[in-house]
């Protein structure tokens, strides 16, 4: 059954303020630009440096003789894969334009990861593609896919787990022990040089390298611009997030059919229709509809939730996000990361432009699927000078951290970085990308992504995108104060 403007409302006006707080984390406000600030932040005020509030984080970063990482003092990094410079057990290099990354536990002790590569149309216009290892292609045209890395004390060991996808972002993990690597882009076959249809979502089994042979998409899924997608293990929704303009992006849910059970490989089992694909429709606590998530322009903003039914999931004619008037679903801007935590999902709006009525440098959402709200957890004003210290924006990939709060991985302008956010908005910095791709005078610095904890929680992995650098970051990690 769906939950009606008029339930929100009605529940809304007995509830108050409660409903303004739904989920399990406090509203998280980052600083020092955010355009709304909660009561702790205003307390706190007085007690702000660049590097977040007295008591959170781990301290100013130090600079990294060897120029990749700089990390609070006591930290340390390790580099696992270099695009161009370590080897997969084939012998190929290892690919470059690291994406969205998850850790497993591995055989004996060992950790799992599995890494997407964002390569974008023909193999010739990259350098390092993903090798085209027999029986693992899609589409032998294609650049992208992903890779599996095996790390242990003193080895690392790396081999392709997809070949022949295009484009492959952020993804996401499964409960099941799996992989889906999802393809950023909408190219179908004839188009940019591939001989199949692309934009699809694809299953990549870590541990039993026989289960990837002969990849299949999963179609039931949708084909759009793919950025990240989590499962909800309590009643098997997968929820997909779009990274597209022209118009903005959509938030997907799929429901499987009747009678469906997850496990290993189950999905590419599905038939292309199964199961039913939606995009979600908001509207606040008045019952008013909303076009866009930049309307939103304070935490703890809580919207209620519906789902459409998306007309033709494969797109055979027209974009899914195409498929729909404005008036019949909510757009946002680079809806990038997402993942599963605290019983929803925390999902991540960019930025916001010209493209978007209220323009901003990043939103993190949580998506508590129980009482079907959206509640704004993280906000961060236009960054008026990216090059200084300090400030953050464009959060991209994020995953939620053993230690309270988030971990974000920066996709901005300038300076680059990975920071936390506690559950009731402090933020402070873990790591800031070192390795210039510009020149002294004109500095460049990549995105980070594939932001991740071992599974004991010791190892914080993240990537430097381009080049191409998967790195382990130890260190004294510690529970954040609130």
């Amino acid at each position: 059954m769906s939950l009606t403007r008029r339930d929100f409302a009605r529940k809304s006006a007995i509830t108050g303020a409660g409903v303004a707080l739904a989920g399990s984390v406090g509203a998280l406000a980052t600083a020092p630009n955010a355009l709304a600030s909660t009561e702790t932040d205003a307390r706190d005020g007085a007690e702000e440096s660049a590097y977040g509030h007295h008591g959170v984080g781990y301290g100013p970063l130090v600079p990294d003789p060897d120029g990749i990482l700089a990390l609070p003092a006591g930290f340390k990094y390790r580099i696992i894969t270099y695009s161009g410079r370590t080897k997969l057990e084939s012998g190929e290099f290892t690919p470059s334009n690291h994406d969205g990354t998850s850790t497993f536990d591995g055989p004996r002790g060992a950790t799992l990861l599995v890494n997407n590569h964002e390569l974008k149309g023909p193999r010739a216009n990259w350098k390092y593609p993903v090798p085209l290892t027999e029986g693992l292609v899609y589409d032998p045209a294609a650049s992208g896919g992903c890779t599996v890395v095996e790390v242990r004390r003193d080895h690392v060991a790396e081999w392709v787990g997809i070949a022949g996808t295009s484009t492959n972002c952020a993804g996401g993990n499964t409960p099941w022990g799996t992989w889906l690597t999802c393809e950023e882009t909408e190219d179908k076959a004839g188009q940019n040089g591939m001989t199949k249809d692309h934009g699809y979502v694809f299953e990549v089994d870590p541990e039993d390298r026989r289960a990837n042979r002969n990849p299949k998409p999963i179609k039931a899924l949708g084909r759009y611009a793919h950025e990240a997608v989590v499962v909800d293990p309590k009643r098997g929704h997968l929820y997909l997030t779009e990274d597209a303009s022209g118009p903005n992006g959509l938030l997907y849910r799929w429901t499987p059919p009747a009678g469906f059970h997850h496990g290993r490989g189950r999905l590419r089992t599905l038939a292309d229709d199964a199961g039913v694909l939606q995009a979600f429709k908001c509207f606040d606590s008045g019952g008013k509809f909303v076009d866009d998530l930049s309307r939103a322009t304070k935490i703890g903003t809580v919207y209620g939730v519906d789902w459409v039914d998306v007309p033709d999931r494969d797109a055979k004619t027209v974009s899914t996000r195409k498929q729909f008037t404005d008036g019949q679903i909510t757009r946002a801007r680079k809806l990038e990361g997402m993942w599963w935590g605290d019983g929803g999902t925390y999902i991540v709006s960019s930025y916001a432009r010209a493209e978007s009525p209220v323009q901003h440098d990043g939103a993190v959402w949580f998506y508590d699927p129980k009482r079907r709200t959206l509640t704004l957890k993280v906000l961060i004003g236009v960054n008026p000078d990216p090059s200084v210290e300090g400030n953050f924006d464009g959060p991209d990939n994020i995953t939620v951290s053993p230690y309270g709060g988030l971990v974000i991985a920066e996709d901005g302008e300038g300076l680059q970085h990975l920071f936390g956010a506690t559950d009731s908005g402090r933020t402070y910095p873990i790591a800031r990308n070192e390795l210039n791709l510009g020149t002294e005078e004109d500095p460049e610095y990549s995105e980070f992504t594939g932001v991740t904890f071992s599974p004991d929680g010791r190892t914080l992995y993240a990537n430097i995108q381009e080049p191409g650098i998967m790195l382990a970051i130890t260190g004294p990690w510690k529970r954040q104060k609130r």
